[in-house]
């Protein structure tokens, strides 16, 4: 043996470090700060209100305090689909080597990377004077913005060309004929 086939398997486990922190730190951000949002306000936890109207003050994202109905719907997407997903994803990803991940690792970044174009475009070119909630009235603070949500299309993407291109998950194993 030359080594190569090691150094092979070990190529991408910082991306699987980076991927399970990624899904980790993704589960308390979803419960307390994107999903309450689908809650009316009257039902949200007083904590919680606070800390959307923090964020959504601090950061001029009206989006949280106020989602319009196609933000709402991603964020269904992220309670039914990609909350339950988390969990899966952190043990494979902190595991290493699970190649059953693939698949659910291309679903699940292609999926989220698509919302966060809408989501992004939004942020960059919305009119946003007419908000009941003060959203970027400048560059900077739509740059500023942006930067909170880009993390979530960047670490997607990464996901994906890995599941795509790196040979550890892409491997196909070739079967004899007979």
């Amino acid at each position: 043996s030359d080594g190569r086939g090691a150094a092979m398997a070990a190529g991408p486990r910082w991306r699987e470090r980076l991927f399970a922190l990624y899904f980790l730190s993704h589960i308390p951000i979803s419960l307390l700060v994107d999903l309450p949002a689908l809650l009316p306000a009257g039902l949200r936890p007083r904590g919680l209100t606070e800390l959307l109207e923090w964020y959504a003050a601090t950061f001029r994202d009206p989006m949280m305090l106020q989602p319009p109905e196609w933000f709402k719907a991603f964020i269904y997407c992220e309670a039914f689909f990609q909350m339950p997903f988390f969990p899966v994803a952190v043990y494979a990803f902190l595991k290493g080597g699970c190649k059953w991940i693939r698949t659910p690792a291309i679903i699940y970044s292609t999926h989220v990377a698509t919302t966060l174009f809408a989501i992004l475009a939004h942020i960059l070119f919305h009119d946003f004077s007419k908000s009941e909630h003060l959203g970027p009235q400048t560059q900077r603070e739509r740059l500023i913005l942006l930067s909170i949500y880009v993390p979530y299309l960047l670490i997607p993407l990464l996901i994906l060309f890995t599941m795509l291109y790196n040979p550890h998950y892409n491997h196909v194993e070739k079967r004899k004929r007979k």
